[in-house]
């Protein structure tokens, strides 16, 4: 019996060990992939600056040398990019930064001051051998910033996440994410011949990767059907052309990129994939789509109403937010309104002037208004980044001078001596409980709320994406040029095609050389961000708008220079300020021209069209609520300038 009993013990011994044992080696699969990737791209990083510092930069031949080494350390850097933007994304611009210097206001550091961060590594390595009297110590500098930012990516605390499951799933959405908005637009790639060897490339390491996780990680691997179509997504890639101008973007992205997206996230549920981490602070786990509307959270509309969740509060919230923003009592004269610049029936802007009326009713304001639609999907608010909120923009607004020209205790007074809004926002204080009386927090929030939801409506490119509704060939054409030759994407990312790129956590400023007139004689006077945040860098930079419903909301620019689709395309064609002969030394957009046809400018027009989003507008209110002090009541609906 004894005998028997050691023998069971020693069978369920050998059963845990081999189980264990089992269990390390295919956890190692996963971890010795990330490993072995990291170690060829340390390597080929290695051979880089050794090549460098052999060089003579005055030779042509090793000119190409180096260049051609630069070509293949991006390759390696392609296998580990799943990883690498996910676990640790300041590191990863000393590694790829896009620009020299970039100037962060992100979505968790909202109440901070923006501060500088210098981009270094191998796309500013390539493009510094573009330029003229190359100095070998600031490309020796580039790369070994981006040898040392490498280094960060072998510490415990990002190879950690290695032991579990919870980031794969994350590190895979961003990826997908990125296959969407700017893995095939070269907006990292300064070769635009090197964008779709280099996309192969990683698609194959990432195959690679999705194998050796499902070995590792048997109780939550990604799903056949996902890996079906991953296979289908490889093989429409390989049979596409090199050429990034004749790559259907726009199939790649409805049949397979956003195919793929829906059935990761909803691996994420199914698998309970947490996160620590702020790359996910704004996306939502409960999007089936990158085109859907609630992909991200760019602003809280709902303000001081946070947690209010019952329609029917958020209904009379709605209703009273209605009646605010058209209602003259915001303004210090009683005869301005919200509706005054943002006129709902033109796409909440002002389509009849390129600068709206100020205060005075005689001068006009220094910039166009801006659509209130999908401003929700941005970080910042206003063209220069002012606001961190849509609510601090209103009050803002009502305060200054040269808008509505109040102060935040009389509109407030003028408010609540109204009946209807007194018992209204009484009634609203419960849902408020940190608040123990009446704030213009509570009739900022209420506005916002109510033109909010002017912003979750579809355009027929979603409903494509979405549901497969059938678009017209030239919308497809478009989006392509969109994609690649015109060069749009680069600025305007998917799906919002704003300057919110993934994982969608900051607002991207641009500095495009927008002309004061269309004479190009003079540069426009606004500074823009630098009125924020005085950098060199920032000097006539604004905040990348949104391409939705563009059609619909002339004039363009911060100055609405430009009263015509046709205008803006024909100044981004030419390179900006800088390619019309302005002085725009800091100019972010090239300066070269895109030698777009006229074949590619009808079709781009076409694309840029079905955006415009069906959008459900109401009529204005009929009346205004009483106030008990008499002269308010002469007050008109929309204001009377």
């Amino acid at each position: 019996m004894k005998k028997k009993i050691i023998t069971i013990v020693l069978f369920l011994f050998i059963i845990c060990v081999t189980f264990s044992f089992k269990k390390t080696t295919t956890n190692n699969d996963y971890s010795n992939d990330y490993q072995t990737k990291l170690a060829v791209f340390k390597s080929s990083q290695s051979l880089l600056l050794e090549c460098i510092e052999k060089s003579d930069l005055s030779s042509s031949k090793d000119i190409e040398k180096i260049r051609s080494q630069i070509n293949h350390t991006r390759l390696a850097l392609k296998s580990m990019d799943i990883w690498l933007r996910y676990l640790e994304p300041i590191s990863y611009k000393k590694i790829n930064g896009p620009l020299p210097v970039e100037w962060e206001t992100e979505v968790f550091e909202k109440f901070e001051k923006p501060y500088k961060r210098e981009g270094a590594g191998l796309t500013l390595a390539a493009l510094y051998l573009e330029e003229k009297n190359i100095k070998k110590d600031i490309l020796l500098d580039l790369i070994r910033s981006s040898i040392n930012a490498t280094n960060v990516y072998s510490a415990d605390s990002i190879t950690g996440h290695l032991k579990e499951h919870n980031h794969f799933f994350l590190c895979n959405r961003l990826f997908l994410l990125n296959l969407a908005a700017i893995y095939t637009t070269g907006f990292e790639c300064p070769e635009s011949e090197k964008v779709i060897p280099e996309l192969r490339a990683m698609l194959e390491a990432v195959n690679r990767t999705y194998v050796s996780f499902n070995s590792s990680f048997e109780g939550t691997i990604l799903s056949t059907k996902y890996i079906e179509l991953y296979k289908g997504t490889i093989d429409f890639v390989n049979k596409q052309p090199l050429d990034p101008e004749q790559f259907d973007h726009f199939t790649f992205i409805k049949d397979y990129v956003n195919p793929l997206f829906a059935i990761n996230q909803q691996l994420i549920k199914e698998y309970n994939v947490s996160t620590k981490s702020n790359v996910d602070y704004s996306l939502n786990k409960n999007s089936t789509s990158i085109f859907s509307k609630n992909l991200y959270n760019g602003q809280n509309s709902k303000g001081i109403f946070l947690r209010v969740s019952d329609p029917k509060v958020l209904a009379e919230i709605e209703k009273v937010g209605k009646l605010l923003f058209y209602d003259p009592i915001l303004s210090g004269n009683n005869l301005r309104s919200c509706a005054s610049c943002h006129k709902p029936e033109q796409y909440f802007t002002d389509t009849l002037n390129s600068t709206s009326l100020q205060f005075d009713a005689k001068s006009f304001l220094p910039r166009n208004s801006p659509s209130l639609i999908n401003a929700p999907y941005n970080h910042l608010i206003l063209l220069d980044g002012k606001h961190i909120s849509l609510q601090h923009q209103t009050k803002d607004v009502i305060t200054n001078p040269i808008e509505l020209g109040s102060n935040e205790q009389e509109v407030l007074k003028k408010v609540l001596s109204c009946n209807d809004y007194k018992a209204a926002f009484k009634e609203f204080l419960k849902y408020t409980p940190a608040e123990k009386e009446i704030t213009i927090e509570h009739v900022s929030s209420a506005i916002t709320f109510y033109y909010g939801k002017f912003s979750k409506y579809y355009s027929p490119f979603d409903m494509t994406m979405n549901n497969n509704v059938a678009l017209e060939e030239p919308v497809k054409k478009g989006f392509n040029v969109f994609m690649s030759k015109a060069q749009c994407a680069t600025c305007h990312f998917a799906p919002q095609f704003n300057g919110v790129k993934p994982p969608y956590v900051g607002s991207e400023f641009e500095v495009l050389g927008v002309p004061k007139d269309t004479t190009y004689k003079e540069l426009s006077l606004d500074k823009g961000r630098f009125g924020i945040n005085p950098a060199s860098e920032m000097a006539n930079a604004f905040r990348t708008g949104t391409i939705r419903n563009a059609a619909k909301t002339a004039p363009y620019m911060h100055n609405g220079v430009f009263n015509t689709l046709d205008q803006v395309i024909d100044f981004y064609d030419a390179g900006g300020g800088l390619g019309k002969g302005l002085h725009v030394p800091n100019q972010t957009l090239s300066s070269d021209s895109l030698h777009l046809s006229k074949e590619d400018k009808s079709n781009l027009l076409a694309f840029i069209r079905s955006l415009n989003e069906k959008i459900e507008f109401e009529s204005i209110p009929q009346k205004l609520p009483v106030s008990k002090t008499k002269s308010l009541n002469k007050r008109k609906v929309s204001g009377e300038y």
